[in-house]
């Protein structure tokens, strides 16, 4: 594990994102293409630190490079009213095969006021998410007990509940006891960065302390994928 290193420019990149926010425009974005690949430079050296530090707990992810794991700038605005171009945060997932993965893995972002950690699946397709599902719901005292770990309680709290059913899923019995587990549409997990540690020597060790408290879900739903 590295101790005391500091291996990213934050402010480089913070302040450019902060930039981006007040001038999402493909104009200024050509005016500051430079800052841009600067900014992508420095995250992609804190990407190739974390995958090398998750590897040594993870070897799930064995062979990934930073360009694997770290997702676009630009925004899919098909579908959107917000027609800003561009993303005004960098993010990264360290899964198996990379950013695109089927299974859970470990999520970085980096925004200004709004940096996270995060882990699971998220947004899962009918299939996959059904897949969870029946995982949770036959094997749910082992999931329980991966919620209920003081390690996770302590980083997470609970899981993200922002796209959770009001209602039971189809196909599972609607008296089933531990019913408001299968209810979530994306088995994610959330931590917010706090904004001193961005600046810290500390930020890596205490990323990989927070990605450890996730692996043990992390496992459950990859090997709910694999089934």
């Amino acid at each position: 594990m590295l101790k005391n290193i500091c291996i990213m420019d934050t402010l480089l990149i913070l302040d450019f994102l902060s930039e981006l926010k007040e001038n999402n425009n493909r104009e200024w974005f050509q005016v500051n293409r430079k800052r841009f690949d600067a900014a992508t430079a420095e995250f992609k050296k804190y990407v190739a630190t974390l995958i090398a530090e998750v590897l040594r707990f993870d070897s799930s992810i064995g062979g990934l490079t930073p360009g694997d794991c770290l997702f676009r700038i630009y925004r899919d605005v098909r579908f959107s009213a917000d027609k800003s171009p561009y993303k005004i945060n960098f993010g990264a997932f360290l899964a198996p095969g990379g950013r695109k993965s089927l299974k859970a893995g470990y999520y970085f972002h980096l925004e200004p006021g709004n940096s996270l950690l995060g882990g699971g699946i998220y947004m899962p397709m009918p299939d996959v998410q059904k897949k969870l599902r029946q995982e949770v719901y036959f094997h749910v005292e082992e999931f329980k007990g991966i919620l209920n770990h003081l390690d996770f309680l302590r980083y997470f709290g609970a899981m993200d509940t922002f796209d959770k059913m009001k209602k039971p899923p189809r196909d599972f019995p609607a008296d089933f006891p531990d019913i408001d587990l299968l209810k979530y549409r994306s088995y994610t997990i959330l931590h917010t960065l706090p904004e001193a540690m961005l600046f810290s020597d500390a930020l890596v060790d205490y990323t990989i302390a927070v990605f450890k408290a996730m692996k043990p879900l992390n496992d459950f739903l990859s090997r709910a994928v694999e089934g």
